[in-house]
């Protein structure tokens, strides 16, 4: 399921997983390598409005599986956070903690003005500057899944010893209406500020409970006063800095659930020993961008790494109903704060090349709710449907490809524990597919739709099952009728090329996995292959297509979409076949477009270049296009088609966000931006 226009009120992607993190008393210089990657996105601009667009335009900074994020704001501050309302994205304040320094001689402020501010693989920073000698640097990094740390220096280069009070202020951004308006409220701590939220259940907008927390804790002594929406919190001793000398501020930003999810432990520790946590949070990045950039050319290494921030940005720890941690489809679209199953598959393959263990994680995230009988939901959310969660759905699945993105975790990690927990998980739900979606028995798939109160319509089925392809609104199924596969479900009358090509590369890596834990498994992707190679290829114009469920007859009429690459990316088609879909995927006139690779040939009748699954560019089939060109032999071009799309998709080797899908004709960004899945085959394209 997915959530635009044409989809009901919203199903969204969220996953996450806790890692390390951690770092020097005062602010430490970046490394010159990092230093390379400064403003690969930016993430300039404060917010006017708790609630953020549909689409939010100001992009954030998030780690460590945060369900919060900042961007870069104004001189003593970052702008937000950016919170998750459990399902849903806020802004708390346009800069929440904003540093403000008094002369305690003169009584008067010391302004400051911003010399720089920049997001670095990590962390953010910003520079300010009295103009008087004073100069006030910050550098916030996420400690863990809920704590952000932020260090902060006063220096003085002037002759003269400074004397200034310290404060820090903030003030709320209120939603308009109730009872959304009411729900966070200021409250004076001990050591710092705290805004704490009332229980408001609104299902498709804003989710809280009286145990939620924002907290601002300070390792100095400090005083804090509450004025309504606005806060103050002080110093209780000013600081004297040195000429030629400099003093260390350390807080941290906790964004939290429930009680026992407060992380006063990482507090303690980051207010105690911010440089060891801090350090500790630098080497995972290095980690990262090592193993990330492997094999990366240097005119895209801003981008890898710009992929693999977005994926970051993304990652969700475990919360509420989720036990894992995870990877969301997009922080910055008011649906896609969920886990989505092969949008889970196609990250964790990205993943994996920086992070097997985060990667692990993504998977098995979405198998903690394998049903019974071996299907997996089409996506979770921090609200389970026994909770009052809207947006998980279990009328659907997804492609199945989980069984790929384990083998590519296990070959970046080795991890053979990891292999063993899931290889039983991953035959049931291959077997599902064969129980529950094959309407013949003749070995050959249907997309479909669960038993579910919310498929109780023909049409309600047909909506679930173009779902489960995930090319929701894509004209092969706009003819689409139901076949009923009782107690099992529902099919729809095709069986779709692109699903039985995922089956059969399934069973291959199923054999891989067992045949590393040496275990019995039967590989039966001969059958498979054969009808896909037979039945689903047209001579006549070079394609594969679905076939219809009760005659046979290829559906060439509903025109060529580009899941007829899927048999070439498995390794099903024929040196003749892929050859024809070679020439196709070349034509100018076909998906040889200016941003190649559109989900409908640009021939087809059903071609709109803006329409979701009927046109745009997805990265996801774009990827599988390309490596089904390299594993054909077709190295060049292959290599032609991605050089192609990297250039000519608007700003993807520039500043802005990667998103979930381009104009093909024109290039134009489209839809969610911060898009996980097209950030996870974007590195694994830059990387090959």
């Amino acid at each position: 399921m997915r959530r635009r226009t044409f989809v009901a009120a919203g199903l969204a992607t969220t996953a996450a997983v806790a890692l390390p993190g951690v770092a020097s008393a005062t602010p430490t210089a970046t490394s010159a390598p990092t230093d390379e990657f400064r403003n690969v996105l930016d993430l300039r601009g404060l917010p006017t409005t708790a609630r953020p667009p549909g689409d939010n335009p100001l992009n954030v900074f998030a780690d460590s599986g945060s369900w919060h994020g900042y961007g870069l704001g104004v001189a003593g501050g970052f702008s937000g956070p950016l919170y998750i309302a459990e399902e849903y994205p806020w802004w708390l304040s346009q800069v929440f903690s904003r540093l403000t320094l008094t002369d305690t001689t003169t009584g008067a402020p010391v302004p400051l003005t911003l010399v720089s501010a920049d997001s670095l693989p990590g962390l953010l920073r910003q520079v300010s500057s009295t103009g008087d000698g004073l100069t006030v640097t910050l550098e916030l990094r996420f400690v863990s899944g809920r704590t952000a740390l932020v260090q902060a220096s006063v220096r003085n280069e002037s002759a003269k010893v400074r004397r200034v009070a310290v404060s820090w202020s903030g003030t709320l951004l209120r939603h308009e209406t109730e009872p959304i308006r009411s729900a966070p409220r200021l409250r004076a701590t001990g050591t710092g500020v705290a805004v704490e939220f009332t229980e408001v259940r609104e299902v498709w907008k804003f989710l809280s409970t009286p145990t939620q927390r924002f907290e601002v804790r300070h390792a100095a002594p400090v005083t804090t006063t509450v004025d309504g929406d606005s806060y103050r919190t002080t110093m209780t001793t000013p600081l004297s800095v040195s000429p030629n000398g400099e003093r260390p501020l350390t807080w941290t930003e906790t964004y939290s659930f429930t009680a026992d999810d407060r992380d006063a432990g990482t507090i303690a520790e980051a207010l105690r020993k911010p440089g060891s946590l801090a350090a500790a949070t630098d080497r995972r990045w290095a980690t990262y961008l090592r193993c990330g950039l492997e094999g990366v050319a240097p005119e895209h290494r801003r981008l890898a790494v710009k992929a693999i921030g977005t994926l970051v940005t993304n990652w969700r720890s475990a919360a509420g109903a989720l036990r894992h941690g995870g990877i969301t489809p997009s922080i910055s679209y008011v649906w896609f704060n969920g886990m989505w199953s092969w949008d889970s598959w196609k990250q964790a393959v990205g993943v994996a090349a920086f992070s097997p263990a985060l990667a692990g994680s993504v998977i098995e995230a979405l198998f903690d709710y394998q049903r019974a009988d071996g299907m997996i939901p089409d996506c979770i959310f921090y609200n389970d449907p026994a909770h009052g969660g809207g947006n998980w759905n279990e009328r659907n699945t997804k492609p199945p490809l989980a069984a790929w993105a384990a083998w590519e975790v296990y070959s970046a990690g080795g991890d053979k524990d990891f292999l063993r927990r899931l290889f039983p998980r991953l035959v049931a739900y291959h077997q599902w597919w064969y129980t529950a979606r094959d309407h013949d028995g003749n070995g050959i798939c249907e997309y479909g739709a669960t038993i579910d109160p919310a498929n109780d319509s023909d049409g309600a089925v047909i909506e679930a099952a173009a779902w489960e392809s995930g090319m929701d609104n894509a004209p092969r199924f706009d003819a689409a009728a139901v076949r009923s596969n009782g107690g099992a479900g529902w099919s729809i009358d095709q069986e779709s090329v692109d699903l039985n090509a995922y089956l059969f590369a399934e069973k291959t890596y199923l054999a891989k996995i067992a045949k590393v834990l040496r275990e019995p498994y039967q590989d039966t992707s001969a059958l498979v292959g054969a009808y896909v190679r037979d039945r689903m290829f047209d001579p006549a114009t070079g394609w594969f297509y679905d076939v219809a469920l009760d005659t046979g007859r290829l559906l060439v009429e509903r025109g060529k979409g580009i899941e007829g690459v899927i048999p070439v990316w498995a390794g099903i088609a024929s040196p003749a076949q892929a050859l024809a879909v070679r020439a196709t995927l070349l034509d100018p006139g076909a998906f040889g477009t200016h941003v190649p690779c559109p989900t409908v040939a640009a021939d087809s009748p059903f071609f709109d270049p803006a329409a979701y699954w009927r046109g745009p560019v997805w990265l996801d089939q774009a990827y599988f296009a390309i490596e089904g060109l390299r594993r054909s032999g077709f190295t060049a071009d292959a290599t032609a088609v991605r050089d192609k799309l990297l250039r000519n998709a608007d700003g993807l080797l520039g500043d802005t966000p990667i998103h979930e899908n381009y104009q093909p004709l024109t290039g134009a960004r489209l839809n969610a931006p911060n898009f996980s899945w097209s950030a996870a085959l974007l590195l694994r394209l830059v990387r090959a």
